[in-house]
């Protein structure tokens, strides 16, 4: 088979390849861009350890092909962090509550639970316990990990409303302080 043009955009970073049609995502991004936080477990889309964000979506990377995701937005958990290196507030609170132990899993679920809190910043025990059911931990029995996701909502929430939106005239006025 002929090999495919890909333009992508991974971690915010624009980036182009000529890959074969029947490359998966995972490897994609493993062997081509050299992002082994994405890792490989099952490889049947079942242990969500491959799990990366497609255009905001949660997806499993072992799933897709590479040709699949061109023209999208890729986060791997390398691009979770903030710009400065700074633990994002999920990677924080998984440290902080214990919500793992091995970290074979680790960045599987905090890109899940990234992009889940990002559509339910409030969530019930119940829609965390949810949330994560796709992704399979062998290590830590789960009650660290539905700690940190209950840490890093309302981690999440303080921030937001610690720091509340400009109105279009406070920005314009506060433009004008500045100038």
């Amino acid at each position: 088979m002929t090999d495919v043009d890909i333009e992508v955009r991974i971690n915010g970073a624009p980036r182009r390849d000529r890959v074969p049609p029947r490359l998966t995502l995972a490897d994609y991004l493993r062997e081509r861009c050299g992002l082994t936080g994405t890792h490989l477990g099952c490889e049947h889309g079942v242990c969500g350890a491959c799990t990366v964000e497609l255009d905001g979506a949660a997806v499993r990377a072992c799933l897709m092909f590479a040709v699949q995701a061109d023209g999208c937005e890729l986060t791997t958990v390398e691009g979770v962090a903030g710009a400065d290196g700074a633990l994002s507030p999920v990677q924080a609170a998984f440290r902080d509550e214990h919500g793992l132990q091995c970290g074979f899993c680790t960045p599987g679920f905090i890109v899940s639970v990234t992009a889940f809190l990002r559509e339910n910043p409030d969530p019930t025990e119940d829609e965390i316990r949810t949330a994560v059911s796709g992704n399979l931990c062998r290590c830590t029995g789960y009650q660290g990990i539905v700690r940190a996701v209950r840490t890093a909502a309302e981690s999440i929430r303080d921030a937001a409303s610690a720091d509340p939106p400009q109105s279009t005239t406070q920005q314009r006025e506060h433009a004008k302080d500045v100038s």
